[in-house]
C-alpha cells in the first residue's frame, strides 16, 4: 500500500497529482489537521508536505506522534520551527534551486518594470494621453541598465542567477552575503555598504531571524532618492512600513515587489503608489519550477520511506 503523507498547506490539486500517484495523500486543505482528521487518522502519519512559508510550530508537529519527516514544497523553510523539529528528531527537506531561474526572471522583470516605469507608460498609452500628446512628468527619460550598479543581497542560487542576468544587461554587479563567494562580482562588507554603493537593491536573501527587517529605514535612506529596491525573497526581510514611507516621501525612487509582510494582502498604502510594481508571489510559479519542486518532494519522500537520508535535506538549523 502507498505510504500516507499529510498535505499541511493549501495547494492547488493540480500540483499534487504527480505526488498523489506515489503516495496516499491526506489533504488538510490548509486547515489545522485536527479539524479535518481524527486523532487516530493522524496517529500513523510519518511524513507531511508543507509550503515553506506556512507557520508550522512544534505544537502542530506534536499532533502527529509518529511524524518524522517534513518536506517543504519549494526552496524556503522559514515557517518550520526547526528547533522543535530537531528536538523531536524530525528531518526537514526542501527543494533547493528548483525555482531559482524562474525567481531570477521575475526579479529582472520587476526591476525593469520599476526602473523604466512600465506601468505608468502602459497607462499613458491606454488612457489616450500619448495620442493626445499630453505632457507627463512621469514619462521623462529614466536611467537605463548599462552601467547601472545593481546590488544583490544574498548570493545563493537565486542571487547568482540574478547577478548573471544583470551582468548580461551591461550593469555593474555587487553583492553582500554572510560569506564572500567565488563569483566575479564586487563584494561589499555589509548591507549598509551595498545600499550606499548601488542604485538597485535586489533582495534575494533567505528569510530568518537574522534577516528580519534587515532592509529598514536606514538601508532605504542609504539607497537614496534615485534608488530602487526589488524583493523576491520574503516580505519579512523588508520593514514594509518603512518601505511605504520611503516610497511616499521619495526617499527612494521606486520598488518592485513579489512578496509582502502579510500575504495575500498587499496594503492599500502600497497598491495606491505609482512608483511601485506589484506581483502576487509568482516568482517560482512556472511549469518548469513546479516540475522541479515536485521532483525534489518525491525524491525526499521516497528516500525517507526507504530509510535513506533525504537527498534535499535542510542543512542549517
Amino acid at each position: 500500500m502507498p505510504e500516507k503523507v499529510l498535505i499541511y498547506s493549501r495547494f492547488p490539486k493540480a500540483l499534487m497529482l504527480r505526488i498523489g500517484e506515489r503516495f496516499d495523500l491526506m489533504d488538510a486543505a490548509g486547515k489545522p489537521p485536527r479539524e479535518v482528521f481524527s486523532a487516530d487518522q493522524l496517529a500513523d502519519v510519518r511524513a507531511m508536505i508543507t509550503a515553506g512559508g506556512t507557520p508550522l510550530p512544534g505544537a502542530m508537529m506534536d499532533q502527529m506522534p509518529k511524524l518524522a519527516a517534513i518536506v517543504c514544497y519549494g526552496t524556503g523553510y522559514d515557517g518550520v520551527d526547526l528547533q522543535a523539529a530537531a528536538k523531536r528528531k524530525i528531518t526537514v527537506g526542501h527543494s533547493p534551486g528548483a525555482n531559482a531561474s524562474s525567481v531570477a526572471d521575475i526579479a529582472l522583470t520587476l526591476m525593469l518594470a520599476a526602473t523604466r516605469r512600465l506601468q505608468v507608460a502602459d497607462n499613458y498609452v491606454r488612457s489616450g494621453d500619448w495620442a493626445a500628446t499630453k505632457p507627463s512628468p512621469m514619462m521623462r527619460p529614466q536611467a537605463g541598465m548599462r552601467g547601472r550598479k545593481v546590488g544583490v543581497y544574498g548570493m545563493g542560487e537565486i542571487g547568482r542567477k540574478i547577478a548573471a542576468r544583470c551582468a548580461a544587461f551591461e550593469s555593474e554587479v555587487g553583492y553582500f552575503s554572510r560569506s564572500q563567494r567565488d563569483v566575479p562580482y564586487k563584494y561589499l562588507p555589509s548591507l549598509e555598504a551595498l545600499a550606499e554603493w548601488c542604485s538597485v537593491l535586489m533582495v534575494a536573501v533567505r528569510a530568518g531571524d537574522d534577516t528580519h527587517h534587515a532592509v529598514d529605514a536606514n538601508i532605504l535612506k542609504k539607497l537614496g532618492e534615485d534608488g530602487y529596491v526589488v524583493n523576491i525573497a520574503r516580505g519579512s526581510v523588508i520593514d514594509q512600513q518603512a518601505l511605504v514611507a520611503a516610497l511616499t516621501d521619495k526617499t527612494i525612487a521606486g520598488a518592485g515587489l513579489d512578496v509582502y509582510a502579510r500575504e495575500p494582502h498587499a496594503p492599500d498604502a502600497l497598491t495606491a503608489l505609482p512608483n511601485v510594481v506589484l506581483s502576487p508571489h509568482i516568482g517560482g510559479h512556472t511549469l518548469e519550477s513546479h516540475t522541479g519542486m515536485q521532483d525534489c518532494v518525491i525524491a525526499n519522500l521516497e528516500a525517507f520511506f526507504a530509510g535513506k537520508p533525504l537527498p534535499y535535506a535542510v542543512r542549517s538549523t
